[in-house]
């Protein structure tokens, strides 16, 4: 009898220890698996956000939602280490560019002046050379700037290229472009800040100093009749998608591309939601909405801010 009891003893408490290990195992089959376990590890703490993960230039968003796909010829992404770019194969000119300035992209290296094109755009497409400007009465006017890339020969070289090159007035570009930019890197050099900006064209049709033209090169180039500019403005600092708030500053000003346009860049002032409305791009698309509602309609003062 003392031997059946204990046989039972043993079989009860067989009968306990693997029904512990099966709901062991259903929990742990029931855990994330190893890239699920990644993916939650890379998100922030809570409260934060994640603006872009990607090229820095971006981190406010893509624009117009290039993509690098050969299909999408008129909306080609350019991710290029010193700039993001969507380029237009039949304007033969970039939609828009996008960059990101501070204290580190700046230094003395020289201006390379070697405009050149861009071999990296898809076999077949028409690649613009330097000469294609060549007595059309327009300059080769930057979107990136030169100058904002002059920490490296290198940096400097890559905003000579032709993908980020319009057909601008010399005046514009020289006077109220040329203005504006001085301007952005004061702030940078002398007011602790850094800077977001995207800048791009629309339309058909400026007067350079040989009067009004829709194309040069034989057509093959389009002339742009507005030029505007948006430039998010944050103190030097880390995690900058974060510390973008409903009162940061924006300047957006948006000008024709023409020879008697205004020195004084400031008349120009307008809002990032009218330039959107112009454009169909969304222009500050990874802020949250209850931010970028905000910013995107306030009207800088200009450069009396500063």
């Amino acid at each position: 009898m003392k031997y059946k009891i204990l046989v039972y003893v043993i079989i009860a408490a067989l009968l306990g220890f693997f029904l512990m290990l099966a709901t062991c195992v259903r929990r742990i089959d029931t855990s994330p698996k190893p890239d699920e376990a990644a993916k939650t590890t890379t998100k922030e703490k809570p409260g934060a956000r994640t603006i872009f993960t990607g090229s820095e230039h971006l981190l406010l968003g893509n624009p117009s939602n290039a993509t690098a796909e050969e299909s999408n010829f008129n909306n080609y992404l350019l991710d290029k280490p010193q700039f993001a770019i969507s380029y237009s194969r039949d304007r033969g000119i970039p939609n828009w560019v996008s960059w990101h300035v501070n204290r580190d992209w700046m230094g003395d290296a020289p201006r390379q002046d070697n405009f050149r094109t861009d071999t990296t755009l898809p076999t077949g497409w028409y690649k613009v050379n330097t000469y294609a400007y060549s007595g059309s009465g327009f300059d080769r006017g930057h979107n990136c700037p030169s100058a904002d890339r002059s920490n490296t020969p290198e940096d400097n070289t890559a905003t000579f290229l032709m993908t980020n090159i319009i057909p601008q007035a010399p005046t514009h570009n020289r006077e109220t472009w040329g203005n504006m930019e001085e301007y952005i890197r004061t702030l940078i050099e002398q007011g602790g800040q850094e800077c977001y900006i995207i800048m791009g064209s629309y339309g058909k049709g400026g007067t350079g100093s040989n009067g009004f033209k829709e194309t040069i090169a034989g057509g093959k180039i389009t002339v742009p009749a507005q030029i505007w500019k948006v430039v998010v403005v944050i103190p030097e600092g880390d995690d900058d998608g974060n510390r973008i708030n409903q009162q940061t500053r924006v300047i957006a000003v948006n000008t024709p591309n023409t020879n008697n346009a205004n020195p004084d860049w400031a008349t120009y002032l307008t809002t990032v939601d009218a330039i959107e409305a112009a454009t169909g791009y969304d222009l500050l698309s990874a802020l949250p909405d209850e931010i970028e509602q905000i910013i995107e309609a306030k009207v800088d003062a200009g450069p009396e801010r500063r």
